[in-house]
């Protein structure tokens, strides 16, 4: 289940695709460049805002469901893999959306849900190996 607004004062309150992890995310657009905060217990990650509307664009180009790939910034991404284009040097920013060194990996973990939340997107929720497309 998801609420919030998305500020800093009431964050999105989401789960990851297969429903196992909780965390909050919400936009700082005061920051330059404007990114997504997102708290996972103690940890926190933070993405390029840009990352939504480009994301979104990605998925309907593709046209079909595109697996999530979830990995860590030290381990590889599966090629065609929303983690994938999360560090593509090909993609609309030239690379990591992830702006925390040391933390910029698990975009295929995190955008998703948010990308769902904001009806943009839809997720498979198995135990593992998830996919995304988009909506609209």
């Amino acid at each position: 289940m998801t609420s919030g607004s998305g500020t800093r004062e009431d964050p999105w309150r989401l789960t990851t695709a297969p429903g196992s992890s909780a965390f909050t995310m919400y936009r700082d657009d005061a920051a330059v460049p404007p990114e997504l905060v997102c708290q996972v217990g103690s940890t926190r990650l933070s993405y390029d805002a840009r990352a939504l509307d480009d994301l979104h664009a990605w998925l309907l180009a593709q046209g079909e469901w595109v697996p999530l790939g979830a990995a860590d910034e030290n381990k590889p991404a599966a090629d065609g893999t929303v983690e994938a284009f999360g560090r593509a040097t090909d993609n609309p920013i030239g690379g990591w959306y992830g702006l925390r060194k040391g933390y910029r990996g698990r975009f295929g973990m995190y955008i998703p849900p948010l990308l769902e939340h904001l009806g943009r997107a839809e997720l498979t929720h198995d135990a593992r190996n998830n996919s995304m497309r988009a909506i609209g």
